[in-house]
């Protein structure tokens, strides 16, 4: 590599591929022992109300809406011997996995306010810590790789690392909390996995490299003004509807499927949510590698295209074995392929997000990989509290009853048949919006290169410019010539012009049509300052 790079560049191998995804291990596993574990938690273990426990989700992230954007414009200000972003993977492993085991701390009082602020605080403080790895690293592997092959397969195994997390996360908990009511036996998970998720991102930290770039001159008040303007990016918006409607599928899954066993098919003492879990997951990992070969030869949106039908039909099968002591095979098959279908997802969703800094760089003319993986971030944490928020909502519409579930009692039939409604019918729909966004995601393999050729064209138009102001700064001092020379230095300047069009090539009109349609953007309004604060006619 010529550029100059911060830690050791280990090639394109697969094994530096792992090491490079580690980290996800936590990104992965976090937010499945989250989702899964946090709401029974509060409601069963501390008998919070169901309404008010998915509310402290939720708050983190409206707090996530001050610290992710500011995050993305702090990691691109940032200049360090050791990379910024390679950092903040550090100081926010280390961070997340202390504040990953408060979460499952208790405080001894049973004042409902007192819990729901203790938990309110514990949780922003976890996501801000989230925030700190999360950002940075899901802006690394554009300064880590250019290649779009190398980019899918470095994304495929990072996908792998974050379905070995949820494997680890969704499988170990069900194992260790044999009485939910039990808090001693949280703890012990937190504890566990705080320190696999601090040491994974610290491997990833050890085993990465970085480009040095110069660092982004804006100011920290321009956060989100920043922010804001990465939505002006037509893919990027298309990406996070592809983003948010698939992880808010996978999270109302795993954020009921712990109701669904225990209150509707009354499995949970039988084992079932291990196995529903252990097979949901280890098919997920066979889903991704099938889906890996998919999108390095032929697209990422093909493989949404493929993945989210199979996902929907599985989904739709669990209306017909919802009820109490219905058989657990079928069942399982369903998982399973609700699994592999989900594998799609998420092998694509970091492999497009990687690519979606290019674009905006095309628009903006200004590598901004910080600020677009930070809304990101801030995109998957959305999903997962707001999913987290509306099945508190919904199980208390649907007449879901604490004292009852800490009682050990079933809830009443009407409840258990809404907690059914609620796992097949929003994961169906939102599965249903996933499918729409990625037929209208505009980006496959061709149209990436024409970005990076457009790219790399551009870069060499300002630096000619830059030497060209020179010339003509020298060139003014010098300005007593006669105009006949001057005439004849214009010819050869012309004539040099269209020598260097001939050999470069000039951007074709198809060409021009495919970077509109990416972008947004009318082709001569691209590669501007501005467009990265002030709003600009867009097709």
């Amino acid at each position: 590599m010529d550029e100059k790079i911060a830690g050791k560049y280990r090639g394109t191998s697969v094994r530096a591929g792992l090491v490079y995804g580690m980290a996800e291990f936590f990104g992965g596993g976090a937010f499945v022992i989250i989702n899964t574990f946090f709401l029974i938690f509060l409601t069963k273990a501390l008998g919070i109300p169901a309404a008010l426990a998915g509310a402290i989700p939720m708050i983190g992230k409206v707090w996530d809406a001050v610290t992710d954007p500011m995050m993305g414009n702090i990691t691109d200000r940032t200049r360090s011997s050791i990379g910024p972003k390679r950092l903040y993977i550090l100081v926010g492993g280390i961070l997340s996995g202390i504040t990953f085991i408060l979460l499952w701390t208790t405080i001894p009082t049973q004042n409902t306010t007192a819990l729901f602020l203790y938990y309110v605080l514990i949780y922003c403080l976890f996501s801000t810590a989230f925030t700190v790895i999360m950002v940075p690293y899901n802006g690394l592997l554009p300064d880590m790789i250019d290649s779009y092959e190398v980019r899918s397969k470095f994304s495929s195994l990072r996908m792998i690392w974050s379905t070995l997390g949820a494997i680890a996360s969704g499988l170990v908990p069900t194992l260790v909390i044999k009485d939910t009511l039990n808090t001693g036996l949280y703890l012990k998970v937190g504890i566990l996995f705080g320190f696999l998720f601090g040491l994974s991102c610290v491997i990833t930290f050890l085993g990465s490299w970085e480009k040095l770039k110069p660092p982004v001159k804006t100011r920290l008040s321009d956060s989100f003004s920043e922010a804001a303007s990465v939505f002006k990016s037509r893919s990027f918006r298309i990406f996070i509807g592809i983003y948010l409607s698939g992880q808010c599928a996978m999270d109302f899954v795993s954020g009921m499927a712990l109701y669904y066993v225990d209150d509707v098919i009354n499995g949970y003492a039988k084992g079932y949510m291990t196995m529903l879990m252990g097979v949901l997951l280890l098919s997920q990992l066979v889903g991704m590698l099938a889906f890996s070969p998919v999108m390095s030869r032929i697209s990422k949106r093909t493989a949404l295209l493929i993945g989210a039908p199979i996902r929907l039909v599985c989904t739709l099968g669990l209306v017909f074995f919802s009820y109490e002591n219905a058989p657990i095979v079928p069942i399982l098959l369903l998982a399973a392929g609700i699994g592999i279908g989900n594998a799609a997802t998420l092998t694509s969703i970091f492999a497009i997000l990687a690519d979606m800094a290019d674009v905006d760089e095309l628009i903006t003319s200004t590598s901004r990989s910080g600020i677009v993986s930070g809304m990101a971030t801030f995109a998957r944490k959305i999903s997962a509290g707001l999913s987290v928020w509306l099945i508190g909502i919904l199980i208390s519409l649907a007449g879901y009853d604490g004292k009852i579930a800490q009682s050990g009692m079933r809830q009443a039939l009407s409840t258990q048949r809404g907690i059914a409604a609620i796992f097949v019918a929003l994961p169906a729909i939102l599965i249903t919006l996933l499918l729409i966004f990625a037929w209208i995601f505009p980006i496959g393999k061709k149209e990436f290169a024409i970005v990076k050729r457009e790219i790399a064209r551009r870069q060499k138009e300002d630096g000619q410019a830059s030497e060209g102001d020179s010339d003509a700064s020298g060139a003014d001092r010098r300005a007593n010539g006669s105009g006949r020379d001057s005439a004849e230095r214009d010819d050869q300047m012309s004539e040099k012009d269209d020598q260097a069009a001939e050999e470069d090539g000039q951007t074709t009109e198809e060409e021009k049509a495919v970077l509109e349609r990416v972008t947004g953007f009318h082709y001569e309004d691209l590669w501007k300052k501005t467009n990265a604060h002030k709003e600009k006619d867009n097709v």
